[in-house]
């Protein structure tokens, strides 16, 4: 059985600036663009029964403008009337009136049981397209960029069940066979689960191609599922369609077409309630283990051996128990017996007096542990000095106790860390995970449209931004940029709902939920002049410019500024100005 490699992320030290000030605030008017819409946009609001965390994540904070990463002055949004409506965006002048480009067959007030309307650019010349009731689009455009070809025609539509949202999809040409790779999310009602939401995460790996030149029709070749307890905050294919990455708190795993949910809940409960193959208890001294034996049992049918910190049990030529104890024992002093209800009662001798075992084999969890009393009562007592009915009941002890309302947000860490992982998309293995511990995920962007999309991690105070390369099994994610302090100050802005950065890693943007749009510029060298007040030499500082390009003061006639490549030799060997 093969094992998921562990992988670690490598940060190019290159890329870090630790002499970062901070950021200065521009005063400048931002200029902004306001344009009139003929029919509004299409947004959905959540329903009574998408009332759970996972909704919110996955709908609620759904983005209506798409930006197609094959040409970036181009925006799409789907509006009322189900029309796709495409607008040019130029920085230099005002917002153009927006053109429609294609008109969805279906009305999409008649369904009561939609979600948002999605669409993903896969090709500069593919799109996938969802209508939210639950049907997939496959359409041709033609060259989007150029207004002479662009057309726009549906090649493939079929209903696939459950509404759902794009989340991904490339276009793949293999010799003469033309594919589309799309993932497709849905939010799914688990009746059996009783202590969670009540709903899982299904992400649908749908492949649609067309076998030949001479055939029109696009069919599905290929539908994989995946399951998890959480909303992916990125998942994308490769580029080549032999894998996928993803990023989610709880793992995900892929089941068979056709599963059965019940049968499978059935046989998870089963083992839940199974009766444990063993009890144990400990003292400070030893451990003793307790195994009901099977009926007409006799000494002969029983083989065990104590190893210092090894223990193996064999009953009728059948391996019971084997593993690596939590800790050391003294194996020669270590005994077994029969008793008379028919179970083996095991004495382990303990080689470390006091120290509280929490497992009795490494890894095993087919044990019950049982405290006594009075064990419990000394565990209670000894924690009794962590605890307390008030706040803070001794304000003038040397130690006082931790608040935790005293923490900055930006100080605080998730329960469960996040992970990242590649699936294989032929054997659906796990190959590749990642743990990502206190690394915060922050956001995604398209760099280059024919690579996969990338995350971007808070490492302590900065945001790191990572490229996927599939290609490079020893070395899959690059670092490519790196946003100073970018971690630390975005943990303040709670009302957060956007984030983002340009594709050629200039400015990141976060974008709240009302009427604010916080831009954070990189740093650039300033030709101001300053001082240092004891030695009396010049100094040179980068500043990081939050909205705007702050205004620079000229330098005065007698001293002559640095050059940009001067600042930063002088920088790299530490010398003065």
């Amino acid at each position: 059985m093969e094992v998921a490699a562990n992988c670690s992320l490598r940060v190019k030290r290159p890329l870090l600036d630790p002499r970062f000030e901070g950021y200065k605030l521009s005063l400048e008017p931002l200029p902004c663009y306001q344009l009139e819409l003929d029919a509004a946009v299409a947004e959905v609001k959540l329903r009574d029964d998408q009332y759970t965390l996972e909704h919110m994540h996955a709908f609620g904070m759904y983005n209506y403008l798409h930006c197609d990463s094959w040409y970036q002055d181009s925006v799409y949004y789907i509006d009322t009337l189900g029309r796709i409506m495409n607008l040019t965006v130029m920085l230099d002048t005002a917002l153009g009136k927006p053109r429609e480009v294609f008109r969805l067959p279906t009305d999409l007030t008649a369904c009561d049981n939609r979600l948002c309307a999605s669409i993903h650019f896969s090709s500069s010349t593919w799109v996938t397209l969802s209508d939210g009731t639950g049907r997939l689009y496959v359409i041709g455009t033609g060259e989007r960029g150029n207004s002479a070809s662009e057309k726009w025609e549906i090649m493939f539509n079929e209903e696939l069940g459950d509404p759902f949202i794009i989340i991904h999809s490339i276009s793949l040409l293999n010799a003469e066979e033309h594919s589309i790779a799309t993932l497709l999310l849905r939010i799914e009602k688990e009746e059996l689960d009783m202590k969670g939401s009540g709903f899982y995460v299904s992400l649908e790996w749908v492949t649609i191609s067309k076998k030949n030149k001479d055939s029109k029709k696009y069919e599905i070749i290929k539908r994989d599922i995946l399951r998890g307890k959480s909303v992916p905050h990125y998942a994308a294919i490769e580029p080549d369609g032999n894998g996928l990455m993803i990023v989610s708190y709880k793992s995900f795993t892929f089941v068979q077409a056709g599963q059965d949910l019940e049968e499978n809940m059935d046989e998870d409960m089963s083992e839940k309630i199974k009766e444990p193959l063993y009890y144990w208890q400990q003292t400070e001294d030893d451990l003793t283990v307790t195994v009901r034996l099977p009926q007409d049992s006799t000494k002969e049918d029983i083989q065990i051996q104590f190893l210092p910190d090894h223990i193996s049990i064999v009953l009728k030529d059948h391996q019971f128990l084997e593993g690596k104890l939590y800790s050391s024992i003294d194996h020669e002093s270590s005994t077994w017996i029969i008793k008379e209800s028919n179970s083996l009662e095991i004495s382990l001798i303990k080689k470390n007096e006091g120290l509280t075992w929490p497992e009795l084999v490494i890894g095993d969890k087919q044990g019950e542990l049982i405290r006594d009393s009075a064990q419990c009562a000394a565990v209670a007592e000894r924690l009794m000095h962590l605890t307390s009915e008030e706040l803070n009941p001794n304000p003038d002890k040397e130690k006082p106790p931790c608040n935790a309302q005293e923490l900055e947000e930006c100080d605080i860490f998730f329960e469960e860390s996040s992970s990242l992982c590649r699936f294989d998309g032929n054997t659906l293995k796990t190959t590749h995970v990642v743990n990502l511990g206190s690394n915060q995920y922050l956001f995604s962007v398209i760099v280059d449209p024919k690579e996969m999309p990338c995350f971007c991690l808070r490492h302590d105070v900065d945001a790191l931004l990572w490229q996927p390369h599939s290609s490079k099994q020893d070395d899959m994610w690059e670092h490519i940029a790196t946003f100073n302090a970018l971690g630390y100050v975005q943990a303040s802005k709670r009302d957060k709902k956007f984030f983002a950065c340009a594709p050629n890693y200039s400015y990141a943007a976060l974008c709240e939920c009302l009427r604010r749009v916080f831009i954070y510029r990189q740093p650039a060298p300033m030709s101001t002049v300053l001082y240092n007040r004891k030695e009396g030499r010049r100094m040179l500082v980068l500043l990081g410019v939050a909205f705007l390009n702050l205004q620079t003061r000229k330098p005065s006639c007698d001293v002559q500024a640095p050059s940009a490549e001067e600042a930063a030799q002088a920088l790299d060997q530490d010398r003065p100005w």
